[in-house]
């Protein structure tokens, strides 16, 4: 996912829900800079692929989770506010959310179960600055989906291949598991789910 800076002063995280524009664009804020999101086709279409199978999964198996259209996360460092490709949250814990009904919000690692980000090429992101910060906030899973093989080899290894990347919160830290061409996708949130990575990697 492509980023460009937006030309405006450093804001804190309140006054960048206060700011925050209704004009079709996603931003995130990192450390107090504002950075426009600028999804490719295929990155949006990966993302929608998720949605759509893990909406099925929910309605087949009647869980208490819901995907929204957008949501923003704020992590524990300062200033910083991040939305996810694909956020998965428990309704029942919306009401602990106190920003949730006027501005999408969410703070509590208890109401995300599942966070997915798209890799694109700000790849470091996803593998170092956002997992830390999810693990941090203790959600349970967060999968980093690398179908082009944009990370370094000490995340996916050599040779580089496409590859979906499932972190486990266990003991307060991410447990993680690669999953490449052929491989079923293992989740504890969705564990009845037939996900083949084959079916993420052909998107593209």
């Amino acid at each position: 996912m492509m980023q460009t800076l937006v030309d405006c002063d450093r804001m804190s995280f309140e006054e960048f829900i206060e700011w925050y524009p209704e004009n079709g664009k996603r931003y995130e804020l990192y450390r107090g800079v504002v950075r426009e999101m600028m999804p490719t086709g295929t990155h949006e279409d990966t993302s929608g692929f998720f949605v759509a199978d893990l909406n099925f999964e929910i309605r087949r198996c009647n869980l208490p989770l819901s995907i929204p259209r957008s949501c923003l996360l704020k992590p524990e460092m300062a200033d910083t506010g991040f939305i996810p490709d694909v956020v998965v949250l428990d309704r029942r814990e919306l009401v602990n959310e106190p920003l949730w009904q006027k501005a999408s919000v969410i703070q509590n690692g208890k109401t995300v179960p599942l966070v997915i980000e798209v890799v694109s090429t700000n790849w470091s992101d996803d593998y170092a600055i956002k997992l830390a910060a999810y693990e941090t906030m203790g959600i349970a899973e967060y999968w980093i989906v690398d179908y082009r093989a944009l990370g370094a080899v000490r995340y996916i290894g050599k040779p580089k291949q496409p590859t979906v990347t499932v972190c486990k919160l266990i003991e307060g830290e991410y447990q993680l598991s690669l999953f490449t061409a052929g491989k079923r996708i293992e989740s504890d949130v969705f564990p009845e789910l037939n996900l083949m990575t084959d079916a993420i990697f052909q998107i593209a």
